[in-house]
């Protein structure tokens, strides 16, 4: 008996030690796992990193291709289109004016009533269009779109009516590439967003929807044909006069901007009387040695509709970051299991994790980061998170915020720099610079907001950020296109010229 004992006992030990082992390594395994996704993390961390000088090498940079741009077509990566409005919204105009804004699967039709600043009126409709219009033939989609403004007009009530005798004005803000030739004319480069209407491509845009409402008996002129970001400009600009600029952070990103007419080389006709000229910068196409990108970011790039283009929006607008953070993700998922031994289906899809996802996570205040337990579970379908895991996560979207966001900063100092905004002059030391700043990303996402605050005072400085506003300005656009039509309204223009 006491042989077997002593046997058993010897098995039982050599047991619990083979198990002790097996832990040890399985803890060293986990250890050499968790250090491989810190790496990760720490890398990316150092590429995305934005010091101040580097911001001021970024917004230099930018300086340097608006000058480029303004000297001729093709001249630099920023497209620095000349807009044709040489005269803003004053905050007197009067009248009552229609606006269409277009742009993307759903429209939106305005009738406002001004009265001054503070004394607006706006009623509007939006309209999905039809997914066969949006790839069949261009006078099928001008059609509809007059029919649903026609309809829209039809609902005038008695403190909206245009006087008899009046022709209706209209802004059209179209959100598409257009080759501008005037106020109220321009040609479509080229369909984004889904739509692609072969037949519409080099056609004015503005004659084809006055042929559609001529065809329908609808008696109105388009007034002013603007670009979204214009159209936030002029909005901004119609309720302070300080506003030289509007910076749109949304789901993509641009700038337009208030620049003195003689200063734009390839500008080609007579001077304006006001003197300026709003340019529209396309500044989503900028790109600089200068800019912290990473592998990450190339990755996203190749494997886009666009390679090689759009490199500032792709890492600062909200289509992009949730991208971003999932493919940081991913990678540590596979190099360093860092979900486990499978790497999550989910995980792998791209676009899979939006802006928003990265937004709730990134405010997740629960002591336990229950948002973000909650947002993995269920966008990615992971449900084996612990604590530290999800710290990590919530750092991968503070990293990828915060360069989003002081970039967006250095590109804003790269405008008043241009303008000569940058530093307060003697005799100057009050006066503001406003910019008018729409888009949901900027907007809703309270961390990427106030990063880029911080990065504009930092770059400034605390007597030149004093006088350096940045304006919510919410349906710029669609306002901002009535009041383009506004203040170029023929009516307006005879009484002037009489």
């Amino acid at each position: 008996m006491g042989k077997v004992t002593v046997a058993a006992t010897v098995v039982c030990a050599a047991a619990v030690s083979a198990a002790a082992v097996l832990v040890v390594r399985h803890r060293m395994r986990n250890s050499g796992k968790w250090a491989k996704a810190m790496d990760i993390l720490r890398e990316f961390e150092d590429k995305c990193g934005t010091p101040i000088a580097k911001l001021r090498q970024v917004a230099d940079a930018m300086t340097v291709e608006m000058h480029a741009g303004l000297a001729s077509d093709g001249g630099s990566k920023l497209k620095m289109l000349i807009s044709y409005v040489d005269n803003l919204p004053s905050g007197d105009e009067n009248g009552i004016f229609y606006a269409l804004d277009l742009g993307g699967t759903n429209f939106r039709v305005l009738r406002v009533k001004l009265g001054g600043v503070g004394n607006v009126k706006k009623e509007f409709q939006e309209v999905s269009i039809p997914p066969n219009l949006m790839i069949g033939k261009c006078e099928e989609l001008f059609d509809f779109i007059a029919g649903e403004l026609a309809k829209f007009v039809a609902t005038e009530g008695e403190d909206m009516q245009i006087p008899p005798g009046t022709q209706r004005e209209l802004g059209f803000t179209f959100s598409f590439p257009v080759k501008q030739s005037s106020i109220a004319g321009g040609t479509l480069v080229r369909w984004t967003k889904g739509f692609n209407i072969e037949d519409a491509v080099g056609q004015d845009v503005v004659d084809e929807l006055t042929k559609a409402m001529e065809r329908i008996g609808l008696d109105m002129r388009v007034s002013a044909l603007v670009n979204d970001t214009v159209g936030t400009l002029a909005g901004g600009r119609y309720s302070n006069p300080n506003v030289i600029a509007a910076v749109i952070l949304g789901t993509g990103t641009n700038a337009a901007y208030v620049e003195r007419a003689n200063a734009i080389p390839k500008w080609q006709g007579l001077l304006p009387k006001s003197g300026e000229m709003v340019i529209n910068m396309e500044w989503g196409n900028f790109r600089s040695s200068h800019l912290p990108l990473t592998e990450f970011d190339e990755s996203l790039d190749n494997d886009s509709l666009n390679p090689g283009e759009q490199i500032f929006e792709k890492i600062i607008s909200g289509m992009y970051l949730g991208e971003i953070v999932r493919r940081v993700l991913l990678k540590m998922a596979v190099e360093a299991e860092f979900f486990g031994e499978t790497v999550p289906l989910k995980l792998q899809k791209p676009f899979i994790l939006r802006t928003p996802d990265m937004s709730a996570m990134h405010h997740d205040s629960t002591p336990d980061l229950k948002v973000v337990a909650t947002k993995l579970k269920d966008v990615l379908e992971i449900t084996n998170t612990s604590l530290k895991m999800r710290r990590v996560i919530v750092e991968v979207c503070e990293t990828v915020a915060t360069r989003g966001a002081r970039l967006s900063a250095a590109g804003i100092l790269g405008i008043l720099k241009k303008i000569g905004r940058d530093t307060v002059k003697e005799g100057e030391e009050n006066q503001k610079s406003v910019i008018a700043m729409d888009g949901g990303l900027f907007e809703h996402y309270t961390k990427f907001r106030k990063a880029m605050q911080t990065a504009m005072d930092e770059l400034l400085g605390e007597e030149a950020s004093r006088n350096m506003i940045i304006e919510l300005s919410n349906d710029g656009s669609g306002l901002g296109a009535a009041l383009l039509a506004a203040s170029h309204s023929q009516y307006r223009e005879y009484i002037e010229s009489t």
